[in-house]
């Protein structure tokens, strides 16, 4: 009975971490599946920052929601200067009267990556509007089922991940956690691919980023289709399965890669990732995070494996999913993580090869 509740216990804690550790994986190639928290309804306070949710973890006070600034001086008509939303990757693929709009997402953001005047630019609220179905990578009623999802495959009940990693990188693992033993001590209890995600969660929060302010949680926010309907392309358990199924020694990479640079270094590449997401390129943001990854890998064949496993597997699922559900004259908003859409085995490129037009907006 002590063990089964110790387990429970750190699953509870574990749970905590879903939104704000799932959110993240749109921040590298292998992180790519979307678990954002539930839809917020319009107007809802703002939930508590993360920080109380990583053990020993102090992150910065979040942003401020800028406000409306009038910056007219009186003598022009121009009228009040408003913030501008991110641009983000938006963009448009059409076959003869099949439209499918397509919006690369970041599952967690800042306040002012979605001003309260504006969140989105028009033509994203015009193509939501006009679109019956928005389709997101995991339905909300999945997310229901992801702390239990979670704590089942990623998680043992007595500490194990040290077992599965070579000596010097759990040594490194420890050092990076040097002065955090309670944040050590729960991912002692990870298995390496979890493990991995956590380390990366930890230098995402600490550059001040939030869940709520991820692209799916404000997708919902303000899609008001009184018969609209929002699903997932893929299931919880396709997502996690794409991780489970990496061997042992892919998991160890994947946990390599984290190491390598300093926390700094990748709260740098973090906020790059973020600024080039704001403008909106989805093939310049793939040719940027496979620069990182290939500066980053130490087995360059065990990562091309993990992004086949985790990225361009998924990518093509998704592509064929969204295609599925397409009809003419009934157009698919589909939201999925920015890093899926570019590149030559990207979702966009896949579109084309299908035969559709694919343009930005």
């Amino acid at each position: 009975m002590p063990d089964t509740l110790a387990a429970r216990q750190f699953a509870r804690r574990f749970a905590v971490l879903v939104a704000a550790l799932l959110a993240v994986f749109c921040f590298a190639p292998r992180l790519a599946f979307a678990v954002t928290g539930a839809r917020s309804p319009p107007g809802a306070a703002t939930p508590p920052a993360p920080s109380a949710s990583l053990p020993g973890l102090r992150v910065p006070a979040p942003r401020p929601t800028p406000p409306d600034v009038d910056r007219s001086d009186g003598t022009t008509a121009s009228g009040p200067v408003r913030a501008q939303p991110a641009h983000m990757p938006f963009y448009v693929a059409t076959k003869g009267q099949v439209t499918i709009y397509v919006l690369g997402t970041l599952h967690v953001g800042y306040a002012d990556d979605y001003p309260a005047s504006q969140p989105f630019r028009k033509p994203i609220f015009g193509a939501l509007d006009a679109s019956p179905t928005l389709a997101l990578e995991i339905s909300p009623d999945d997310l229901l089922d992801s702390e239990e999802e979670v704590s089942k495959y990623g998680t043992c009940r007595e500490p194990c991940l040290s077992r599965a990693l070579p000596d010097a990188l759990w040594k490194k693992l420890e050092a990076r956690m040097r002065g955090n033993p309670a944040m050590l001590a729960d991912i002692s209890k990870s298995r390496p691919w979890l493990a991995s995600m956590l380390v990366e969660t930890v230098d995402t929060l600490k550059a001040g980023f939030q869940t709520e302010f991820g692209t799916e949680t404000q997708l919902q926010n303000v899609y008001l289709r009184p018969r609209g309907r929002v699903i997932g392309l893929e299931t919880l358990n396709e997502q996690i399965s794409a991780f489970t199924r990496l061997t042992q020694a892919q998991q160890r990479e994947m946990l390599a890669q984290d190491l390598v640079q300093t926390p700094a270094e990748n709260v740098a590449d973090v906020k790059e990732l973020h600024r080039l997401w704001r403008i909106g390129d989805a093939d310049a943001l793939k040719a940027w995070d496979d620069a990182k990854t290939e500066k980053l890998a130490r087995s360059k064949q065990l990562a091309t494996q993990i992004d086949n496993r985790v990225v361009v597997d998924r990518n093509y699922r998704l592509a064929a999913r969204m295609v599925a559900m397409a009809a003419p004259n009934k157009p698919v908003f589909v939201a999925i993580g920015a890093l899926h859409l570019g590149g030559r085995r990207g979702v966009l490129a896949l579109l084309r090869r299908r035969g559709f037009v694919v343009e930005p907006a």
